[in-house]
């Protein structure tokens, strides 16, 4: 039978059996804090491409009217602007970041956008002197439910209870006197607030707030078994290596079980901090995954669509002991809208098509570790870029691989400025155009990604007179390479002058160790070496105009405290943003070799099999300075520490009790024992960096990165007499298990 025919058979079954939605669509929007402006052109930009596909529901990320960073701002004071004249109640509203969130959402509400289409949007509320984090559902210019977030996001990264309070009357609602300024668009007084659920006329939608996924009780648990078919999450959720996986499974599961279908918004991009909100907006029905968002973009605005079928929910939630748990459901309120999400009643515009997309199943995109490093730090580079209105970048490119990472992510994202400008993208063209010093008129196009970076990006290698050739050689070839405006300086008169000066002060002039100096003394002349690159960071910016000074040290030099304060022992520590210090160096040579086939950069396999070297001890016949020596542990053991230290929160004794069994095969107690007492050691006495680190972005868990994700003292009893009395006491009564040469203890750790 053709085609045609069939379907115009099964045409009377459609049109009164199928409740298909028009389209359903979640975005990815790269919001910034405090951008009011900005933010509500994305979000009214979202919701015009919503409607342009037929969408009849919108989902944006957490807090998308302020931005998700705007951190204590949300504090600001209490305006009484909008004060309402009443003796029973005095509403008021939030100083400035709360009152601009009211206005930006009364232009959305008189939006010609917003009619026709149900829209979740965020921003922070204060109802009866508190402030709530709250998604404001609409429709045809008017508020159906302001839903304020019960369960905050207060580990790590997040501090929400320093903003905002908890929603605690679970399935309660309130009136919330509306401000005149939304009154007089909406002419509603009151609205509800509090934890209800939206009835349109064929469906019900539930919101879920980001963390809220995350905990062991989810709202949409109880939410599905009072019968809501569709869940709404808005989120703002930042990179982190391998962490999509997580995020992923957590929808997918909680539709497997519960059935429904569950749309998934994000932040993406740099809000104004070291977090990079990597989007990738999902749609999920019945467990599956039916649509996905990219995960690292430019775009200022991605949203994903879907076409799906309620009578999937319905047939997938058909079994009894889903019913008898729903049958004794305790009930949320229905806040009611005269409005379907589906076309039920209209064949003309169902298809076969749209019946079985639901069913299709792509495959989920996950990136590994080295592509996520690729893409993260690149996409935040250029965030941070044009949004800093500076022209550039600069770095010293020392020739190790931290300063050819740091170096090769620029040129991962020229190449993503490059691809985005050769499909057209205005935006990306017109901030490459100001960015590289052309007139708002040129018709210059970034597509060239080497020609880009020679405009925006000057390297610089700073020797000295213990500096190789070969770091030299390698540093230019690699500027060659990704067509950096590559220059050469000679610290040595610097240096010399410092030298020469404490010498005609203080009669005695230092000596390196290899040249009979002490050990204060050596380590003394490295310093003077390190800190006097900042001297020569600033003399490119001469010519070069305002550029952004890059920092590389990674992080587990950071949490060594292998570094000089002002500049890094092998880069700068006095420089303005650090794209990899939140990265391990296990994964930044993972990164380098992907890049080497992916970028088809063959100079980046000599820096793989350099020997890490900061170079700022002389070159003899029988020494040579090498990083890992000179931390007395290799990256490989830090990484291991630092994952044990933050991440399983272990103290030095728990740390060694877990190490003498993972470690136990190939060394004794006692060498396992010496290590962690020499980490923590270091760690306790180099604390006092981490205060300072140059902001970095965040792809780590165990990143040291204090006052900000690391919360821990700088003033430490740095030889631990308790703690390590009870290791040696442990080590001296384990027996021996080591089988494995020490030669071959490296590998095994890696």
């Amino acid at each position: 039978m053709p085609f045609g025919n069939l379907f115009e058979l099964l045409h009377p079954f459609l049109s009164s059996s199928t409740q298909v939605f028009k389209q359903i669509l979640s975005c990815s929007l790269n919001q910034w804090a405090m951008d009011f402006e900005g933010n509500f052109e994305r979000i009214l930009t979202s919701i015009r491409i919503a409607k342009e596909r037929g969408a009849t529901l919108r989902v944006g990320p957490e807090l998308e009217i302020t931005g998700y960073g705007c951190l204590d701002h949300f504090l600001e004071g209490v305006s009484t602007l909008a004060h309402r004249d009443t003796a029973e109640l005095n509403e008021t509203m939030a100083g400035d970041t709360c009152l601009h969130s009211w206005e930006v959402l009364a232009q959305i509400l008189k939006a010609d956008e917003t009619q026709g289409i149900v829209c979740d949007i965020g921003m922070p509320v204060m109802h009866k002197n508190v402030i709530y984090n709250c998604r404001i559902i609409i429709h045809n210019g008017k508020i159906l439910l302001i839903r304020p977030k019960m369960w905050m996001a207060n580990n790590g990264n997040y501090r929400e209870l320093r903003y905002f309070t908890p929603w605690m009357k679970h399935r309660e609602t309130e009136d919330h006197y509306l401000p005149r300024i939304i009154q007089a668009v909406t002419a509603q007084t009151k609205v509800p607030f509090g934890d209800a659920v939206v009835s349109t006329v064929d469906t019900c939608i539930g919101v879920e707030l980001c963390e809220e996924l995350f905990t062991p009780a989810s709202p949409h648990i109880l939410m599905g078994l009072d019968g809501v078919e569709v869940f709404t999450n808005s989120s703002g959720s930042h990179h982190e290596l391998r962490k999509l996986h997580t995020r992923v499974e957590l929808i997918r599961e909680a539709t497997q079980k519960l059935g429904g279908i569950y749309l998934y918004a994000n932040q993406q991009g740099c809000d104004g901090d070291r977090l990079y909100y990597d989007g990738c907006a999902l749609i999920a029905v019945n467990g599956h995954i039916v649509a996905q968002g990219s995960q690292f973009s430019l775009q200022d605005v991605e949203v994903v669509t879907a076409t799906v079928d309620l009578e999937d929910v319905r047939s997938h939630r058909a079994t009894s002991s889903r019913s008898m748990q729903a049958a004794s459901a305790e009930r949320y309120q229905r806040i009611e809208v005269d409005f379907s999400l589906s076309d039920e009643g209209t064949a003309s515009v169902v298809n076969i098509e749209d019946l079985v997309i639901s069913s299709r199943r792509p495959e989920i995109r996950y990136h590994k570790p080295e592509e996520e490093i690729a893409l993260g730090p690149a996409c935040w580079l250029w965030d941070y870029l044009r949004r800093s209105r500076t022209q550039g970048y600069f770095l010293p490119l020392s020739g190790g691989i931290d300063s050819c990472a740091t170096a090769v992510i620029v040129h991962s994202m020229c190449r993503l400025v490059s691809e985005a400008a050769q499909k057209g993208d205005q935006a990306v063209i017109s901030d490459a155009r100001r960015i590289a010093g052309e007139a708002e008129d040129s018709d210059y196009l970034p597509t060239d990604p080497r020609d880009f970076a020679n405009r925006i990006f000057h390297t610089c290698y700073m020797g000295t007179e213990n500096s190789s050739a070969e770091t030299r050689n390698r540093a230019k070839d690699l500027a060659v390479a990704i067509g950096s405006y590559h220059t050469d300086l000679n610290m040595d008169s610097l240096v010399t002058a410092v030298r020469n000066l404490f010498g005609l002060i203080t009669g005695f002039k230092p000596q390196f160790r290899a040249h009979g100096g002490s050990n204060a003394e050596n380590l003394a002349l490295q310093n003077i070496q390190a800190r006097h690159t900042t001297m020569g960071e600033d003399a490119p910016s001469l010519t070069s105009g305002d550029r952004l000074g890059y920092g590389c040290a990674n992080v587990d030099e950071s949490l060594r405290g292998y570094l000089t304060k002002r500049p890094q022992l092998n880069a700068t520590f006095s420089a303005d943003v650090n794209p990899i210090g939140g990265i391990s160096k296990t994964d930044l040579k993972k990164f380098i070799a992907y890049a080497q086939s992916t970028f088809e950069l063959p100079i980046l396999e000599n820096f793989l099999t350099a020997v890490p070297t900061a170079e700022l001890e002389p070159i003899t016949e029988t020494y040579v300075q090498a990083d890992e020596a000179d931390m007395g542990m290799t990256y490989d053991e830090l990484s291991v520490f630092g994952r044990l230290r933050k991440v399983e929160k272990c103290g030095p004794y728990s740390m060694f009790t877990k190490l003498v069994h993972e470690w136990g095969s190939f060394l004794s107690p006692t060498q396992v024992a010496e290590k962690v007492k020499h980490f923590f050691f270091e760690y306790a006495r180099n604390r006092h960096k981490m205060t300072t680190l140059t902001p970095s972005y965040h792809a780590e868990q165990y990143s040291p990165d204090d006052n900000r994700f690391d919360m821990r003292p700088f003033l430490y009893p740095s030889r631990f007499p308790w703690q390590f009395r009870k290791i040696d006491a442990a080590a001296a009564t384990l027996p021996d298990k080591s089988t494995v040469h020490p030669a071959e203890a490296k590998d095994k750790m890696a």
